[in-house]
């Protein structure tokens, strides 16, 4: 046992003394505190004790992409928090390629009786997709809720960030810097949150007189999708680039490298999502931070009350995005500030 009370204490972020106080219901321990020691307990795989069990006021299914990216464990972690304070279970369900995919997770879910789902940058924001098992689970009354990702063939209610306001704030820092060859790019633009930021990116780019014909390079989400965007646009003459997530900022950054440029001297980068760790990346990362807390806690709040049978509007809640400027953005070069004081002139 003395290794599993370090793995929840680490886990839960509290002493080893704690977890046993908890474990063996005694008094003394806050409720905040009870609550993250019993979902560190659910989340380790761990069988509560006895006494503890009859708390959860059932099993909420926590549908998740892979894991890679660290704003899906940020998210999980929130929404998991959420639920335990709400009575509820999670059950966390991840995709990773290959694996076991969304429709075979709700099975299983559906077979241990949960009382609702939680659906993360699912299929629900896949425009080319089939949303016919989200109308499957309204028709059987079943709770959901989808976050970042939106689509009016399906009446339930959506949690996402405002990415179109994200590709807004992206371009209007740059753009203040002096850029006038600002890049884009993301993950394949069939996904609602990728239009959106590709829209605002568009609509920012036109406000400040800026050309973005041959500067959109899209790609394949990640590392390496960022870092071949990023090299393509880079022979196409771009002095900073918007990414569509945290990870491809960090393979742009990488490309600018390779290419012999130095971030942000030469290159500048803006990323999405601040993600854990981002502020140490080298350099520290100017990103735009998706409110990953408040939109999980929004979207717990409302499956709770769906679940309790609460009225429960079939809308969209959307969040803003912060710009969070770090150390991968600055002034454009001395020739892309003449390119544009020509372009005042």
């Amino acid at each position: 046992m003395g290794a599993r009370l370090a793995d929840i204490a680490r886990h839960a972020g509290v002493s080893e003394a704690t977890v046993s106080r908890v474990l063996n219901d005694k008094p003394g321990v806050g409720a905040d505190t009870r609550t993250a020691v019993l979902s560190a307990l659910d989340v380790l795989g761990y069988e509560r004790p006895s006494r503890l069990r009859q708390r959860s006021a059932g099993l909420v299914g926590m549908v998740v992409p892979e894991l890679e990216n660290p704003v899906f464990p940020m998210f999980a972690q929130a929404a998991e928090g959420a639920l335990a304070q709400n009575g509820y279970t999670p059950v966390l369900c991840t995709q990773p390629p290959g694996g076991i995919v969304e429709d075979e997770y709700v099975d299983l879910l559906l077979e241990r009786n949960v009382s609702g789902i939680l659906f993360v940058s699912g299929v629900h924001a896949d425009t080319s997709a089939d949303h016919g098992l989200y109308r499957r689970l309204l028709a059987r009354r079943l709770p959901i809720v989808l976050v970042n990702g939106y689509t009016d063939r399906v009446a339930a209610a959506f949690v996402s960030a405002d990415d179109r306001r994200a590709g807004h704030l992206a371009v209007d820092h740059l753009a203040a810097l002096g850029h006038t060859r600002i890049g884009f790019t993301s993950g394949p633009d069939r996904y609602v949150p990728v239009r959106r930021k590709l829209q605002g990116y568009h609509e920012a780019m036109a406000a400040h007189g800026l050309p973005a014909d041959g500067l959109v390079e899209l790609s394949l989400f990640g590392v390496e999708g960022g870092h071949a965007a990023a090299a393509r646009l880079l022979r196409r003459g771009v002095t900073a680039v918007v990414c569509g997530s945290d990870l491809m900022a960090l393979g742009a950054v990488r490309a600018a490298r390779q290419a012999g440029l130095a971030v942000p001297r030469d290159f500048s980068v803006v990323g999405y999502d601040d993600s854990q760790l981002i502020a140490f990346t080298d350099p520290p990362l100017t990103t735009v931070r998706q409110p990953v807390q408040a939109m999980a806690l929004a979207a717990v709040r409302t499956l709770c009350d769906e679940i309790a049978g609460h009225a429960v509007s079939r809308a969209e809640y959307m969040f803003d995005p912060e710009l969070v400027v770090r150390g991968s953005t600055a002034a454009a070069p001395a020739a892309d500030r003449a390119d544009r004081a020509v372009r005042a002139g």
